[in-house]
């Protein structure tokens, strides 16, 4: 049984591998958080959707095999309120 290839979304590697040819570093908007980094990628900026805005991300040769969306949080934390915060500064 042959393992599936990782998902990448054809658009957006095209337009990787269009920009690698032509030598051009760009910045790149995306919303396909479960696309996999691949090496083509490496050394350009990518803009991943957060749900709110667009986080650029710098993809470097680490990120490799990894997801877009890993390095684009969706969450903030806030500091919970109460009397043991205001205790601990």
């Amino acid at each position: 049984m042959a393992k599936k290839a990782p998902f990448v979304c054809v658009r957006l590697l095209k337009r990787v591998q269009e920009m690698n040819h032509a030598g051009e570093k760009r910045q790149l908007k995306t919303w396909s958080r479960s696309s996999t980094v691949y090496p083509e990628m490496v050394g350009h900026t990518i803009a991943v959707h957060n749900g709110k805005k667009h986080v650029p991300v710098f993809i470097t040769e680490n990120m490799v095999g990894h997801k877009l969306g890993e390095f684009a949080a969706t969450r903030t934390f806030k500091a919970h309120a109460g009397e043991k915060a205001t205790k601990l500064k």
